[in-house]
């Protein structure tokens, strides 16, 4: 069964910068691996799509952090990152990843992340 593993969340200062990991474990043929994409909820709001990148490193962003993340993969390690640099206080959010299509994997534990004013 494949699972999704973030890390790298935490508390930073506004300006600041963080990297976090998605490691894909299990069958990554049981998922779209080739779509994926960072996903992130703040309180009281829905879950949004900010970052994405296909197999071939086509990447998109959400109009929020365009300029300032930026999403990377490397296939080799069945690993997604999230650079996240120049964070402001409404990038605070619980961060997860999974496919941005059909079919999805089960959600992970997520990673927290809080960017102080």
């Amino acid at each position: 069964q494949v699972q999704l593993v973030e890390s790298g969340g935490g508390l930073v200062q506004a300006g600041g910068s963080l990297r976090l990991s998605c490691a894909v474990s299990g069958s990554t043929l049981s998922i779209n691996f080739n779509h994926m994409g960072w996903y992130r909820q703040a309180p009281g709001k829905q879950r949004e799509l900010v970052a994405r990148i296909d197999n071939v490193g086509f990447t998109a962003y959400a109009d929020s952090v365009k300029g300032r993340f930026t999403i990377s993969r490397d296939n080799t390690k069945n690993t997604v990152y999230l650079q996240m640099n120049n964070l402001r206080f409404e990038d605070t959010a619980f961060y997860s990843c999974n496919t941005y299509s059909p079919p999805f994997g089960p959600w992970g534990q997520g990673t927290q992340v809080t960017v102080s004013s």
